[in-house]
C-alpha cells in the first residue's frame, strides 16, 4: 500500500483524496518512516500535484489538529506570510507597524527552509522570548496588545510542522504545491480571515521565476476561496539579499534600527513599507494611501518600536540581552567600481556554513552568527574598502569575492 502510493506519485498520477490522507496521516502517527516520506516529497516536488490534490492536502493539514478561531475576540486581524528569502526579517518590523496602527496582529512563523532564513530562529536570538505560546495566551495577549508573533502550537496543523521539518533537508523545499499547502493550512487553522501572502522569487528566494511565483499566487487565492479568506498576494525581488543583515540576531538588530528611523534607504525598508500599508488598508478597508500616510505617522512617532518592545516584553524577551559574535573577518573590494550585484543565494549558503542555518534537521542555530553589508547595489566600492562584515564562532571558508560581489 505505502508503496503503491508512492509509485503512483512518482508516475506523475493524480492521487485521491483518500491515499492523501492515509498516508500523509500514517506519517504523523509513525507508521510510515522518514524515507518514504522523503521519497513522496521528493515525488511531488518532480511531479507536482492537481489544483484538487493541493486542496487535498491542505484538508489533511487542517484537520491534523485544532483551529483558532477569533470570530467575536478580534475585529479586523490580517496576517502576513512570506516565502522567505536571505535577509527577510520583514516579520519583526511590519507586525509592529500595523498592530500600533490599530490594526491586530496574530503571526505564527516558522523555521528556516533551505538557505532562507526563519522568524522564530531570528526571535529565538532575544535571550528569553517565548515562542510556544499555548491558545489562551495567544487571546490573551492579543487583546492586551494587540500583537503576538509566536511559533506554530503544537495542536495547530501538526502534520504540517512535522513535514516542514523534513522538506528543509530533502531539497524538497521550493515544491509550489507544498509551499501553498503549507502556507495556508497554518493561516486557516490560525484563524486568519484576511491574509497577506509577501512572494519572493529571484536566486535568493524558493521561487527562481516570475511564472512560479504567479501560480503559487493563483494557488493560495484559490485556496482561500474555499475557505472564504481574504487572500492578496505582493510579489518581490529575492535576486539582492533583504536589508543590510543576514543572521539571526544581526536581523532582530537591524529590524530595531528601521522601527526607529535610522535606517530608511533601503529595499527593506521600502518593502515594510508597502507591506505594513496593504495589511492596513484589508484591516480598515481604506485606501492604501490613507494606509501609507498611517504607516509614516506611526514610525516617525515612534509608536511601531514601542510595540514592537512590547511584544518582545510580553513574551517574556531581553532586548538588551541579543548579542553577536565578537570574532570577525572582512570581505575587501579587489577594485574601484560600482556594485552591480550582490548574489544573495551565495551569502545564503555562507549564513549556513557559518552555522546561522541549518544543514539537518538536528542542526543547532548559532544566534551570533552572520553577514552585515557594507554597500547596496548602485553603490561606490573603492579598493580596498570593506563590502561585508563576517561574524562567525567557527572557522569556515573564506569565499571568493567575485561569488558574492559583481563590481564593475
Amino acid at each position: 500500500m505505502i508503496v503503491d502510493v508512492i509509485n503512483k506519485k512518482r508516475l506523475g498520477k493524480e492521487l485521491s483524496y483518500s491515499e492523501i490522507d492515509k498516508f500523509f496521516n500514517g506519517y504523523l502517527d509513525g507508521e510510515i518512516k522518514d524515507y518514504q516520506m522523503s521519497a513522496m516529497l521528493m515525488a511531488i516536488c518532480i511531479n507536482g500535484m492537481t489544483d484538487e490534490e493541493v486542496f487535498a492536502l491542505t484538508k489533511v493539514f487542517i484537520d491534523s489538529g485544532d483551529v483558532l478561531d477569533f470570530e467575536g475576540i478580534i475585529d479586523g486581524m490580517v496576517d502576513k506570510h512570506s516565502t522567505g528569502g536571505i535577509g527577510d526579517k520583514t516579520t519583526l518590523i511590519i507586525g509592529p507597524i500595523v498592530a500600533s496602527c490599530g490594526v491586530p496582529v496574530v503571526k505564527m512563523s516558522g523555521r528556516g527552509l533551505g538557505y532562507t532564513g526563519g522568524t522564530i530562529d531570528k526571535l529565538e536570538s532575544i535571550p528569553g522570548y517565548r515562542t510556544n505560546l499555548q491558545d489562551d495566551e495567544i487571546i490573551k495577549q492579543i487583546k492586551d496588545i494587540g500583537l503576538v508573533v509566536t511559533g506554530q502550537t503544537g495542536d495547530l496543523a501538526p502534520m504540517d510542522k512535522a513535514i516542514y521539518a523534513l522538506r528543509d533537508v530533502t531539497g524538497t523545499v521550493s515544491s509550489i504545491p507544498l509551499i501553498a499547502s503549507s502556507i495556508m493550512s497554518k493561516k486557516i487553522a490560525g484563524g486568519a480571515e484576511k491574509i497577506l501572502i509577501d512572494i519572493k522569487v529571484g536566486n535568493g528566494a524558493l521561487l527562481q521565476t516570475k511564472k512560479d511565483a504567479n501560480e503559487l499566487s493563483r494557488l493560495m487565492i484559490e485556496i482561500g476561496k474555499l475557505y472564504q479568506r481574504e487572500v492578496k498576494t505582493i510579489i518581490s525581488d529575492m535576486n539582492t539579499p533583504l536589508g543590510t543583515s543576514i543572521g539571526n540576531a544581526l536581523e532582530v538588530l537591524e529590524s530595531i534600527d528601521i522601527l526607529k528611523g535610522k535606517e530608511t534607504d533601503n529595499n527593506l525598508y521600502d518593502l515594510c513599507v508597502d507591506l505594513s500599508a496593504t495589511m492596513i488598508s484589508m484591516g480598515k478597508g481604506i485606501d492604501k494611501n490613507e494606509a501609507l500616510k498611517e504607516v509614516y505617522e506611526s514610525l516617525n512617532k515612534g509608536r511601531a518600536y514601542q510595540k514592537f518592545l512590547e511584544l518582545v516584553k510580553a513574551q517574556g524577551g531581553d532586548i538588551d540581552g541579543v548579542k553577536v559574535s565578537k570574532k570577525v573577518k572582512y570581505i575587501k573590494s579587489d577594485t574601484t567600481g560600482i556594485v552591480n550585484k550582490i548574489n544573495a543565494l551565495e551569502l545564503g549558503k555562507l549564513s549556513v556554513a557559518l552555522g546561522a542555518g541549518r544543514a539537518s534537521k538536528e542542526d543547532k542555530i548559532d544566534f551570533e552568527v552572520g553577514i552585515k553589508l557594507h554597500k547596496k547595489v548602485g553603490d561606490v566600492a573603492k579598493k580596498g574598502e570593506v563590502l561585508a562584515t563576517i561574524y562567525y564562532n567557527k572557522e569556515f571558508r573564506m569565499p571568493e569575492l567575485e561569488t558574492i560581489f559583481d563590481i564593475s
